[in-house]
């Protein structure tokens, strides 16, 4: 337990310091953070290079990290939930979504569509 909070002090350290000299960054030297993983900085383009044969490995792993968050990341869910029949997020929109007299439930569009087909083939009256 207590290596996990280690782990955050020393990438902590590690992001406050050139990941190849050690120096730290002052007011004559701004560290530039690794543009593929993020994880480490480095003071110039020459330590950044002689670093890179114990960084690649770490690199590409979160590198394909920080791609697959971006990729699968969840949109957020609009206030007004889901549609119940179908699930799909309703529109913010509102002329986008109907509410059905009989249950007082917003649904989408295409749920509405595919009810008055229904109706229409059935020969009910809506």
């Amino acid at each position: 337990m207590m290596s996990g909070t280690n782990d955050l002090k020393s990438a902590a350290v590690d992001m406050m310091c050139c990941a190849s000299c050690g120096i730290s960054e002052g007011d004559d030297i701004k560290l530039k953070t690794c543009t593929a993983c993020k994880s480490v900085r480095y003071c110039s383009v020459t330590c950044q290079k002689e670093h890179r044969s114990k960084h690649k490995r770490a690199c590409k792993k979160r590198a394909a990290e920080l791609r697959d968050e971006i990729l699968f990341k969840q949109p957020e869910s609009s206030h007004l939930g889901d549609c119940p029949i179908c699930c799909l997020p309703l529109k913010l929109d509102h002329t986008k979504s109907n509410m059905m007299p009989c249950c007082s439930k917003i649904i989408c569009a295409g749920c509405e569509y595919a009810n008055c087909v229904r109706e229409q083939e059935a020969g009910l009256k809506h």
